[in-house]
């Protein structure tokens, strides 16, 4: 129904001057996605005011509505080009007016949970990069297009706004940092298991997949206005540290029909385990940290096991924000299993949580990123007493178009649910692993040895991938000097 407004939107944008990559077309498309979803809101919000007999305030004021600015209509409910803002006339006041406006309500609302403030975070992390507002009035107006009224429509533009996000993942590294992909959030979200009035949380929220997902999982399961209202205000948390992914996130969020995302732009590292309180702690952690990259000497301070490695660190904060008896599943590289510089930290988790579960995922699972990864699912509370292992074969070679699928993830959910051995699962008792080391490396012994070899394709995707990941981390090093 609006794929094509979204094509439309998306071959503007590409005529602009001001956006030159993927990541821009996701960020300026997401502000003025937004300001529509907001209209569309409010309208539906003043109707059933008035339904009711009831006053409604507005949140966008009169002066700045999209119907005022963006669209405006004729007697007819037809664009009215004649009073319709373009060219410079247009870029003059959504940089000078419109912007300064929206990024007031940060200071304005009165609540940092409510909409207003999130309006005044989104647009204080954005600046409109449209040079052209004969191209920003074509945006304007194909997303004028666009209806939110119906929970039909917003699912089918929360599906779209995926594949702009998965897009842009793929268009390089920055983007792909955002991006888990779906097929296997979704099989770690069935395998957690959450339940509403359950509290889950994502340190590391990028586009915020996994808290979008878990939602979908459990929206059927809400028998009563109660239970919605649960999921929509008392159920999602998240923190990122960056600004395009934070506003991607809380734009994916609220396409997918959670109005108010609770969702901090900060670092979560940046928060010392002793200032976590009981209080703070969650009952599910879903979470894929960002791959390789390195922090600060004085952010390392934080952690009672101290590394550069970012990934360690996320870990030692997702234990910590995790409830007793709390469920996790965290994706990380596979190296984490053997790694000696990870020692301590897989005897920590090992005797504070019960690592149950270990998937290993195939070559390929996320594209570009020239990595194996496995994804930990643990329980806090108790020391690891079995490790129940899954080796995920697909039976062909991952790429661009031969992509995980979430049938590719049927087996490992069906034997998760009782860790049954087979030809790609097997059980290790925690107290056979070597206790100095408590190395956990992936060794399949149902499976023969055997010379899988690889596509050229994808050997040179992951040499790329590599060398990109050896600049960051110099990059990084050079910024601790």
């Amino acid at each position: 129904m609006f794929e094509q407004a979204f094509k439309n939107i998306d071959d503007a944008l590409r005529k602009e001057a001001g956006c030159t990559t993927e990541l821009d077309y996701t960020e300026q498309s997401s502000w003025v996605l937004f300001l529509k979803y907001l209209d569309d809101l409010e309208a539906e919000r003043a109707t059933r005011a008035e339904l009711e007999g009831k006053p409604y305030n507005y949140i966008i004021d009169d002066a700045h509505r999209w119907s005022k600015w963006a669209a405006p209509k004729t007697a007819k409910g037809e664009l009215d080009r004649d009073h319709a803002l373009t060219g410079d006339d247009l870029i003059a006041y959504v940089n000078d007016e419109l912007f300064p406006y929206l990024r007031g309500f940060k200071q304005r609302a009165s609540d940092p949970h409510t909409i207003e403030y999130k309006i005044g975070q989104i647009f204080s992390e954005i600046k409109p990069k449209f040079n052209s507002g004969y191209n920003l009035h074509d945006v304007l107006e194909f997303t004028d297009e666009l209806e939110f009224g119906s929970q039909d429509a917003k699912h089918e533009m929360s599906d779209l706004y995926e594949v702009k996000i998965k897009r842009m993942g793929n268009a390089g590294r920055n983007g792909g940092e955002y991006y888990t992909p779906r097929p296997l959030i979704r099989a770690m979200i069935k395998v957690i298991d959450p339940k509403i009035g359950e509290t889950i949380y994502d340190g590391a929220v990028g586009s915020a997949g996994f808290l979008c997902e878990a939602f979908e999982y459990m929206r059927p399961n809400a028998k009563s206005t109660r239970d919605l209202e649960t999921l929509q205000k008392r159920t999602f948390s998240g923190v990122e540290k960056k600004s395009l992914a934070y506003v991607i996130g809380i734009m994916n969020m609220i396409l997918h029909g959670i109005e108010a995302p609770d969702i901090v732009h900060d670092n979560s590292l940046g928060r010392s385990l002793t200032d976590i309180q009981p209080r703070d702690q969650k009952d599910v952690i879903l979470a894929n940290p960002p791959f390789g990259g390195s922090e600060r000497r004085e952010i390392q301070q934080n952690f009672p096991i101290r590394t550069s490695e970012t990934a360690y660190l996320f870990l030692q904060h997702f234990m910590k924000m995790l409830k007793p008896g709390g469920r996790a599943a965290v994706v990380i590289k596979n190296t984490f299993l053997s790694n000696g510089d990870a020692a301590a930290l897989r005897k920590e988790l090992l005797s504070t949580c019960n690592l149950h579960t270990v998937l290993d995922c195939p070559q390929g699972t996320f594209q570009g990123a020239g990595v194996k990864t496995v994804v930990l699912f643990f329980e806090k509370g108790a020391p690891t007493r079995d490790i129940w292992y899954y080796q995920l074969d697909p039976g062909r070679s991952l790429g661009k178009t031969t992509a995980l699928t979430d049938a590719d993830f049927e087996e490992f959910v069906r034997l998760a649910a009782k860790r049954t051995d087979s030809a790609k699962s097997w059980s290790v008792n925690a107290a056979d692993l070597d206790q100095a080391s408590f190395d956990m490396s992936v060794k399949n012994p149902n499976k023969n040895d055997e010379v899988v070899y690889r596509e050229p394709e994808d050997i040179i995707d992951e040499m790329i991938a590599l060398d990109a990941e050896s600049a960051d981390i110099l990059q990084s090093i050079r910024g601790l000097l």
